[in-house]
């Protein structure tokens, strides 16, 4: 399925995927605008997030492109209460942006779908849907249609998802090995 995706990205030309990534760039402050609300419902305390700065080697290494200002640590009065990811998946024609919240031992504590570009797949917005990543940790391996459950009508966006977990853990599992957590 990944390769039935990577092939569909194929036939788009290179302007179109320029043109998405201007969009995907200047909703971005509409991203973290509602990343930030969302830490707020969640961790319900005074917090404020911290890049995690990755050298270039760093970031060539890991399976997950994670750019600058994408992955932070989360401090409530200086003391480690988590970590946050924002990343972007492909849809069938576009990319839809997600938020990951991990607690302090990079145990995934809940997913977000922050923005979806499709008129079809929405559901992989669904908080239910979402529970299925809750736990997961750098040493599991989400298996879509096995261990992550298929929707009808959202196939490409839910595999995607999966898919961009599956690379992030792996890469915060290389993180670790750096002590970049430390």
């Amino acid at each position: 399925m990944v390769l039935k995706t990577m092939n569909s990205l194929k036939r788009f030309s290179p302007d179109f995927l320029l043109l998405c990534l201007a969009i995907q760039l200047h909703s971005f402050g509409q991203v973290n605008k509602k990343a930030e609300k969302e830490l707020n419902s969640i961790f319900q305390a005074e917090y404020i997030t911290e890049p995690i700065k990755l050298s270039e080697q760093q970031k060539s290494g890991l399976p997950l492109k994670i750019l600058d200002n994408t992955f932070f640590k989360v401090k409530n009065n200086g003391q480690l209460i988590g970590y946050a990811y924002i990343g972007t998946a492909p849809s069938k024609d576009n990319v839809f942006d997600y938020l990951v919240v991990f607690d302090k031992d990079l145990i995934i504590s809940k997913i977000k779908v922050l923005t979806y570009r499709e008129n079809y797949g929405g559901e992989i917005s669904s908080k239910r849907w979402l529970m299925q990543f809750k736990g997961k940790s750098k040493g599991d391996k989400l298996l879509y249609e096995k261990d992550i459950i298929a929707i009808s009508g959202a196939t490409i966006s839910a595999n995607s998802l999966t898919t961009s977990i599956n690379k992030l853990l792996n890469s915060i599992a290389i993180l670790e090995q750096q002590n970049v957590f430390k």
